[in-house]
């Protein structure tokens, strides 16, 4: 179905960001109520209990193959069951997927409506938690007139290149800018899907409740507001983002967030539903007046030339982190929300920016390169899938 973000809903969206997917009424991970933020206490975050196991302070990171070259500016990427990829070229609005075994390449076909552009274009894709019987991609992609999410039936039978349904939009309304559109989308572990957005480069719209920008929002595979949300008949989940780029949950269902800061720090955020992220009052840490404000801090923040953070993944009791202007993959372990030591990088400037990262499963991550976005510098055989054993 089509949803319209009705006023109602916007004066509404008064709540923060997360993520999930299905057509059921569970509540966010974490358990969260769905009385409005306002009315529960400030208490730690869920994520303050210890994790079962705590990984050790230094990791390692082992390239251990190439799967596929020569893309176009890869952007989002979803795993299908029995491990194939599906990956979204944010600059030509088409989806291949790329066999995870010999990484042979099949077109699925361009996404109608895709209008390429600065940030902008085709870019998240998810995969129905139902998809053996639903067979739904759903895309997060910006048209000429706002950033919407639809889904398209895949079918693999058709010809290559006509393999993609009719889009069905979702969920529209989301602004539009030549930076800063978001565009991570994932189902979590309570079958809802969760939505990253950005703020377009118009600060005031990730303090502006009414807003959909600077938020991560969470919704029903139809696009209605999941039950449990902080409002009940919003989908915004939490909000006072800049430009939410990465989402993941760890094995206790916590979500994590990663987003590009302004001129300082970049920051991964543990989400809560109802909470205010600061941007753009606090970039960071809150201090001084701010630190009393009601603000979530992030786990970690890093330089912004240091880190320009893109996807994140879960794996081995870390998050991982890709980083753009960085160029490199950021390892943070954590027990519970709280870092083991100090963030790990590796592969730093050996493969230029990066753009995605995945688990693939058995301690094993997908990378993806992104040298051909306008912004990087193009080698041979750019951009390219890794595969990544790490610890």
């Amino acid at each position: 179905m089509q949803r319209r973000f009705s006023s109602a809903v916007l004066a509404a969206a008064s709540l923060l960001l997360a993520a999930g997917c299905s057509a059921g009424g569970a509540q966010p991970p974490g358990g969260a109520s769905s009385a409005p933020a306002k009315n529960r206490g400030t208490a730690a975050s869920p994520g303050a209990t210890p994790s079962s196991a705590v990984p050790p302070a230094k990791g390692s990171v082992e390239v251990t193959g190439t799967l596929a070259t020569g893309l176009k500016s890869p952007w989002g990427v979803a795993v299908l069951p029995g491990g194939d990829l599906l990956v979204a070229s944010r600059d030509t609005g088409k989806i291949v997927r790329i066999a995870a075994h010999g990484g042979k390449i099949t077109e699925l076909g361009s996404v109608p409506g895709v209008e390429p552009g600065g940030e902008g274009g085709l870019l998240g894709i998810a995969v129905s938690a139902a998809f053996g019987t639903d067979h739904q991609v759903y895309a997060y992609f910006t048209t000429a007139s706002d950033n919407r999410v639809a889904r398209m039936n895949y079918d693999e039978r058709r010809p290559q290149g006509d393999q993609l349904g009719a889009p069905d939009t979702v969920f529209k309304g989301i602004p539009k800018g030549r930076i800063h559109n978001g565009g991570r989308i994932a189902f979590g572990p309570d079958r809802m899907l969760y939505v990253g957005t950005g703020e377009t480069g118009d600060t005031g719209l990730a303090q502006d409740k009414r807003s959909l920008g600077g938020k991560i929002l969470r919704m029903t595979p139809d696009g209605e507001p999941a039950h449990g949300n902080p409002e009940a008949d919003s989908v915004v989940y939490d909000y006072g983002h800049r430009n939410v780029q990465g989402l993941a949950w760890d094995d206790d269902k916590r979500l994590w967030a990663s987003e590009f800061g302004q001129d300082t720090w970049d920051e991964l955020n543990v989400i809560e539903p109802g909470r205010n992220y600061g941007w753009p009052k606090v970039e960071g840490r809150a201090k001084g007046r701010a630190a009393g404000a009601g603000f979530m801090d992030p786990v970690e923040v890093w330089r912004t030339a240091d880190a320009s953070p893109s996807g994140i993944a879960w794996a081995k009791g870390s998050i991982w982190m890709a980083s753009l202007r960085g160029e490199r993959l950021w390892r943070i372990p954590l027990n519970g929300t709280r870092p083991v030591a100090a963030p790990q990088a590796f592969l730093k400037g050996t493969y230029g920016r990066l753009r995605t990262v995945v688990a693939a499963g058995d301690g094993t991550l997908w990378l993806v390169t992104s040298n051909t976005d306008g912004r990087g510098t193009p080698h041979k055989g750019d951009d390219r899938i890794l595969r990544l054993r790490v610890t």
